[in-house]
């Protein structure tokens, strides 16, 4: 009998949760984001747990939305991810280390020398999710006006790659010699000047930094564009995604296995890892009643601009407390997202508040229910090539935390699906993924 899959699991960690009733849940720690303290607990159950990376996202820019959103978002401090892994990563062993940063408002030869030094620090956990950054507030935090274009954005990226991943092999992995009888520290023959000069970057190089433990941090990437697809299948080694549905999570990983057999690569050295918010309960029932306490929690005028936006009209006139009208007017907005809405409220048969809530809270893909029929969610979209894994949002922190790490996991572990304990030092090591080789000296 052939082995089972093996699930990869990363926590999504800035925010500690994306649902944004999170901090005012009760027993949550409201200033999660910000305490050293709270997150050291946090990593360092995850890792007891055998998570493979605890994952930072980025942000350049408090995020646009209206003030009145904004008086109630826990996403406006945080730390910048860098320094904040770079502490945890003496707390911890084993786990991976990933942090968001962009290609679009820096520069590669920074991007190459934090995450060497991130590796090095870590002794290779570390790992880069390359995003070219969608909040156009960013620009004006660097000089612009204006956000760059899309394509230009993308275009850019492609050639950061190339430029960040040369500047990690400048140097073989023997290079530093440190010979005390003939006073040489490093082989000049084994150090590698880059003299990039493209149609968006000019980088001389070397980097002044040994190259990484792993060869390269683990690269991530998060595009679901066009664009962002051909960019994962060319660079990534794991993608971060939302897919809504099973049948959606399926065709995106089939597109972008296959972008990837399409320009040389091994598809099983791309891992697709969706995002997904889990909520576990004594019973399903119990679940349930935790989310929809969760998704009370968001102001009601938060929550149902959410729901106007959604259904492309304005909400604010329904009965809070009763269903959602049947006789909705014609939209010109996105008549798959007001259809979705629909389908939404009558098939859980939310009230118009309930739905708001949901809408304003967190509106992605999330498996509500005990460990065992959660365990069958995530084990249904593994066996069926939807997912390698999943990148996990916990509803509301320590408690959905601790309840992955303690009731899931064991299921998971029962099941012969994920690991009981880490067969490897490196991030690298965790994912099944190989070292690159070194591209000027190999």
């Amino acid at each position: 009998m052939p082995p089972k899959k093996q699930l990869h699991l990363t926590a999504f960690m800035r925010p500690v949760s994306l649902h944004t009733g999170a901090w005012r849940y009760p027993g949550s720690h409201p200033d999660a984001n910000f305490n050293l303290t709270h997150l050291k607990t946090f990593i360092q159950a995850l890792e007891a747990a055998k998570f493979d990376a605890f994952f930072m996202a980025d942000h350049l820019a408090v995020l646009n939305m209206p003030l009145e959103a904004l008086k109630r978002s826990h996403t406006v401090t945080s730390f910048e991810p860098f320094t904040l892994l770079s502490a945890l990563s003496q707390v911890t062993s084993r786990i991976g280390l990933a942090a968001t940063a962009s290609t679009t408002y820096d520069e590669p030869y920074h991007i190459a020398r934090r995450f060497a030094s991130l590796d090095h620090l870590s002794e290779g956990r570390a790992a880069w999710n390359m995003v070219t950054t969608g909040n156009p507030e960013s620009a004006k935090n660097f000089g612009l006006d204006e956000h760059v274009e899309h394509g230009s954005r993308y275009k850019r990226a492609r050639e950061f790659y190339d430029v960040v991943t040369g500047l990690w092999d400048s140097f073989a992995d023997d290079a530093f010699v440190r010979d005390r009888e003939s006073g040489t520290y490093v082989d000049v023959e084994k150090m590698h000047v880059l003299n990039h000069v493209g149609d968006e970057l000019k980088v001389r190089g070397p980097l002044n930094i040994a190259r990484p433990v792993q060869g390269w941090p683990v690269i991530v990437q998060a595009g679901q564009s066009d664009p962002g697809r051909q960019l994962a299948a060319e660079t990534a080694e794991a993608v971060f995604c939302s897919p809504r549905d099973i049948d959606a999570a399926k065709a995106l990983y089939d597109d972008i296995k296959g972008r990837a057999k399409a320009v040389g690569r091994d598809p099983e050295h791309l891992k697709i890892l969706p995002a997904v918010l889990i909520v576990i309960g004594d019973s399903v029932e119990d679940a349930k009643e935790k989310r929809l306490r969760l998704d009370s929690l968001v102001h009601y005028d938060s929550a149902i601009a959410s729901l106007s936006i959604s259904l492309g009209s304005d909400a604010s006139k329904f009965d809070p407390d009763g269903p959602l009208p049947k006789d909705l007017p014609e939209t010109n907005a996105s008549k798959t997202s007001q259809a979705s809405v629909i389908n939404l409220a009558e098939k859980e048969g939310l009230t118009v508040r309930q739905l708001a809530g949901r809408l304003g809270g967190y509106a992605g893909l999330a498996f509500v229910g005990t460990p065992e029929s959660v365990a069958d969610d995530l084990e249904l979209w593994l066996e069926k090539g939807a997912a390698d894994g999943f990148t996990v949002t916990f509803p509301f922190l320590p408690e959905g935390l601790e309840s992955v790490t303690n009731k899931l996991v064991p299921e998971l572990q029962r099941r012969g699906i994920f690991r009981k304990d880490y067969e490897g030092k490196t991030l690298r090591e965790h994912l099944g993924l190989p070292r690159p080789k070194n591209r000027f000296f190999e």
